[in-house]
């Protein structure tokens, strides 16, 4: 996919890029894919070389240079700087870029701004006056460059050598490590440093091809916790729809488990398998896919639920209107999550029989496709459970009646996970359904 989908960019974003091994690439290759017009810029220097990777370039030595962009701006990349010194460009004024980043907001233009330094090299710490992240940027993208993986720590590959022995306890000549660029880049001081309070947080892990991709996305498996999202990818390809090979956010899982589910004479998620009630299992397993958070919504049994429930890293949301139909409970479960999720599983109280296994499948087919919809099927016949891509969310709060999800279906292209195991299938409305999966052992 490419950089602007799998950042998942607005229009008139406001980004500081930081870090190290493929800033700059990033940057214009970024702003290529926000026409007609993208303004580009720096906190810190460029090179007089990368002027030419921008359509224009404007040199501003007062705020009446910026002028130029309250009319109508160049089309294509447009890159604003302070003047040349030497064989390099230095950066804004602080006025000219207070009043640069007025004028993006009014004329809803992107800018995209490079806002540190690192001589070339792969990776990085920031020094004590590092980044030069400006505080009103809605987006900060952190780059580091997977090239350094193996190579002896050393000041020849890692630019600021001291400050990253320092947070990655790393000593010299020692083998850099997914451990070392872990610590980095999830340190206070490190990677996540002088982030603005509320700026969406992005790491980038370039040059995946150097690199075992398996290996790889673990490390940005274990950073999305810390960032809103880690992106896998080849900034250098030649093809843009292969710049990002995967894109890492914390999913949600929703357990809806509000219904009466009168049929069976008692509520099912007091049922037992394995020993255990049907809606423990579930959430259970949710957690152990590592979905995050996990939103359980009750309603007409909540005390019950709540106890089946306890010790577990759950937010058990109560649906007042589940007789209403399941669509208020997908209503309710997605009012409870924060804009940072990438996505949803829904998962039904009443299969406790799905293994977790088939959640973690799901949302790495999400992770390299970001399809509005992953579903899994048997055989041709659809199953559940269904992850729901972030972008379905607005129409999901609009669904009505007792269908849920499916409604969406015929609305966004969806995605299939074909699966061996004809179990998932069952649902448990009568005894006899009850019986069969007693049948089945964990």
């Amino acid at each position: 996919m490419n950089l602007r989908q799998a950042l998942r960019i607005k229009h008139n974003v406001c980004m500081a890029i930081v870090g190290a091994g493929g800033k700059t690439t990033l940057m214009f290759r970024l702003a290529r894919q926000l026409p007609p017009s993208a303004i580009v810029t720096t906190t810190t220097h460029l090179g007089i070389e990368q002027r030419l990777l921008a359509d224009h370039h404007f040199y501003i030595n007062s705020l009446a240079d910026l002028d130029f962009l309250e009319a109508n701006p160049p089309y294509g990349v447009t890159l604003v700087t302070g003047s040349q010194v030497g064989e390099r460009i230095s950066s804004l004024a602080p006025d000219a870029l207070l009043r640069l980043s007025e004028i993006v907001r009014e004329k809803n233009f992107p800018l995209i701004i490079e806002a540190d330094g690192s001589r070339s090299l792969p990776v990085k710490a920031p020094s004590g006056h590092e980044p030069a992240i400006p505080p009103w940027v809605d987006t900060v993208v952190n780059v580091v460059g997977l090239s350094a993986l193996g190579k002896p720590f050393s000041p020849e590959v890692v630019h600021r050598y001291e400050e990253f022995a320092l947070l990655s306890g790393l000593n010299n000549l020692a083998p850099i490590t997914l451990e070392a660029l872990y610590k980095v880049l999830a340190h206070p001081n490190g990677g996540l440093k002088n982030i603005p309070l509320g700026a969406r947080k992005i790491v980038v892990l370039n040059q995946a091809d150097t690199q075992d991709i398996v290996v790889v996305e673990k490390l940005a498996m274990a950073l999305r916790n810390t960032y809103d999202a880690a992106l896998v990818g080849f900034l250098n390809s030649r093809d843009p729809e292969g710049e990002v090979l995967s894109v890492h956010e914390p999913i949600a899982g929703i357990i809806l488990a509000a219904g009466a589910s009168t049929r069976m004479g008692l509520p099912k998620i007091l049922l037992e398998w394995n020993g255990k009630p049907f809606l423990r299992i579930v959430a259970e397993n949710a957690l152990k896919a590592d979905l995050h958070p996990v939103i359980v919504v009750v309603g007409a049994i909540k005390e019950q639920a709540e106890k089946i429930l306890e010790g577990l890293s759950v937010c058990i949301v109560e649906n007042e209107r589940w007789e209403d139909g399941q669509s208020t409970s997908v209503v309710k479960g997605l009012t409870a999550l924060s804009q940072s999720v990438g996505g949803a599983i829904f998962l039904l109280a009443d299969q406790p029989q799905v293994p977790y296994e088939l959640l973690t499948e799901l949302v790495r087919l999400h992770a390299h496709s970001l399809s509005p919809i992953v579903a899994p099927r048997v055989n041709g016949r659809r199953a559940n459970p269904v992850l729901f891509d972030a972008t379905t969310f607005s129409s999901m709060f609009q669904l009505t009646g007792d269908s849920g999800g499916r409604q969406l279906f015929s609305q966004f292209p969806l995605e299939w996970l074909d699966w061996p195991d004809e179990r998932i299938l069952l649902d448990v409305d009568t005894e006899d359904d009850y019986l069969q999966l007693k049948k089945i052992v964990q």
